[in-house]
C-alpha cells in the first residue's frame, strides 16, 4: 500500500537546483522534494506521497493521523522496521522482524545478539 504519510519539515536545503527538506514521519526520517509547495520551511507539517509534498497540514491533524497509522501499523508497513533497517544497513544479517538479530533480543538494535555471539 502506498499512503500520503504527514512529516514534520526538519531541516531545508537546495540540492541540485532542487529545493529539499528532510522530513520525520513518527520517527522515521526521510528527504522530500518541496517543489510543489516551495514555502515550507523547519517545524511546517505536509502530507507527502512518494518522495513529493503535496498539502501543508497542521500540526493537531498531523499528529492526530501519524498517532492513527502507528495504531493500525501502517507506519511500518510504509517505511519498513527501523531497527531491521538500521541492522541491514550496518551489514547485520538475520534481523527479525520483532528486531531482534540472529541470537540477538527483541526490542534491542537489530544484530545486538550476532555481536554477542561474534565475540565469544
Amino acid at each position: 500500500m502506498c499512503l500520503a504519510v504527514p512529516g514534520r519539515v526538519v531541516d531545508v536545503e537546495e540540492r541540485d537546483g532542487t529545493r529539499m527538506a528532510v522530513m520525520d514521519f513518527g520517527g522515521v526520517v526521510k528527504d522530500v522534494c518541496l517543489e510543489y509547495l516551495p514555502d515550507l520551511v523547519v517545524g511546517d507539517y505536509a502530507i507527502v506521497h512518494v518522495g513529493f509534498a503535496l498539502q501543508r497540514l497542521d500540526e493537531e491533524s498531523a499528529l492526530k493521523t501519524l498517532e492513527l497509522f502507528a495504531e493500525l501499523g501502517l507506519l511500518q508497513e510504509e517505511f519498513g522496521d527501523p531497527w531491521e533497517a538500521a541492522a541491514g544497513a550496518a551489514g547485520f544479517a538475520g534481523a527479525g522482524a520483532d528486531g531482534a538479530g540472529a541470537g540477538g533480543v527483541a526490542g534491542g538494535p537489530a544484530g545486538a545478539g550476532a555481536i554477542e555471539e561474534a565475540g565469544r
